[in-house]
């Protein structure tokens, strides 16, 4: 999918789109913007739960040179899957999970870099927001070698919850996070588990920290802060792989 063919903008194509079912990855609204059109918008995408954002109309522009109409959507070029359907599945399949979420990442390449690691090593999915996430677009699928058409994708409203659910189901979850004392070696991944990887700049929310079973760092030896997302995911998926092989 090129660039051109996973936007979609003015009211009336994006509420076709959003009536017909196609997987809205980002849908931007021009601040202020009146009218009946919007209003027959607003409908549809509160009964279709599709995340949204108001932007100034700057930003519209910047994807869009012609009449946007103050409304732009991003189809994506996956499906996205249900994290309370998957879980089940998996266990009725023999597997024991590892999944991975990802907490506002937003850096498009670091999204697809990690999907094509996540991949290699086996994770049975990967979870991220509905709203401050990285869209799922052209350059995160090249980035991800194709990866994202093999993984599942869930997109969820409040990762907290979903962190709960996981837990429910019988998983730990491990919070990836320099606020510990204990390396990712001090953790068993042998059993059920899912791995959170933080944002770029701000690393993992402090209600994810506080909901998470165990938090694992990974030891550095000099002074450089932190490693990019995409590598310390990497390093992290690679020690579950290692004690499950």
């Amino acid at each position: 999918m090129n660039k051109e063919e996973h936007l979609i903008f003015g009211i009336h194509p994006v509420i076709e789109a959003i009536i017909s079912g196609k997987e809205i990855d980002k849908l931007y609204i021009q601040q202020d913007i009146k009218g009946s059109g919007i209003t027959e918008l607003r409908k549809a995408i509160k009964q279709h739960n599709v995340p949204f954002s108001h932007v100034p109309i700057f930003k519209l522009n910047k994807h869009v040179k012609g009449n946007h109409q103050g409304v732009i959507a991003f189809i994506s070029p996956i499906p996205f899957c249900d994290i309370e359907q998957l879980v089940p599945t998996f266990f009725e399949n023999g597997k024991t999970p590892l999944i991975l979420i990802l907490d506002r990442i937003t850096d498009v390449r670091n999204l697809g870099a990690i999907a094509r690691t996540a991949h290699c090593v086996g994770v049975d999915a990967i979870v991220i927001p509905k709203r401050e996430s990285a869209q799922i677009n052209a350059d995160a699928m090249k980035t991800s070698a194709g990866a994202l058409n093999y993984i599942p994708v869930c997109k969820v409203d409040n990762l907290t919850d979903t962190v709960l659910f996981l837990q429910a189901s019988g998983l730990q979850v491990v919070a990836c996070t320099e606020k510990t004392n204990d390396t990712i070696y001090n953790v068993d991944f042998t059993g059920p588990s899912a791995i959170i990887m933080g944002n770029e700049e701000t690393g993992i929310a402090n209600q994810l920290l506080k909901a998470a079973d165990a938090k694992a760092k990974i030891p550095m030896v000099n002074e450089i802060a932190s490693l990019n997302v995409s590598v310390a995911a990497a390093v992290i998926m690679y020690e579950a792989l290692k004690q499950r092989i």
